[in-house]
């Protein structure tokens, strides 16, 4: 069973994630940003991907550069971020199952 204060907590933080994503967006209708900030918006999806997969590259050490290559070419080859996503976890998976992760 759930307590109550858990509860309370993951629904404030839904909240809280909610409204700062509403604000955004109606910041963003009511003002119109420089044309820095819209290229910048366009590219930030993929220097957060590379920062949230980077850590988790480097802890494999030279193992991962398979894995680091299967990303950068799926990314080169389709221009889709899922895409990379899934050929850098399916490369993980490959490694770990052949045992040279």
């Amino acid at each position: 069973m759930l307590r109550g204060d858990v509860l309370l907590a993951i629904l404030g933080m839904a909240a809280v994630t909610y409204l700062c994503r509403a604000g955004g967006y109606a910041v963003l209708r009511a003002v119109r940003p420089p044309p820095f900030i819209e290229a910048w918006l366009r590219h930030l999806p993929g220097p957060l991907f590379v920062a949230y997969v980077a850590l988790a590259f480097s802890a494999l050490g030279w193992a991962g550069l398979p894995a680091v290559a299967a990303v950068l070419l799926a990314q080169r080859l389709t221009g889709s971020l899922s895409a990379a996503i899934l050929a850098g976890v399916g490369a993980i998976w490959a490694l770990q199952w052949i045992g040279a992760a």
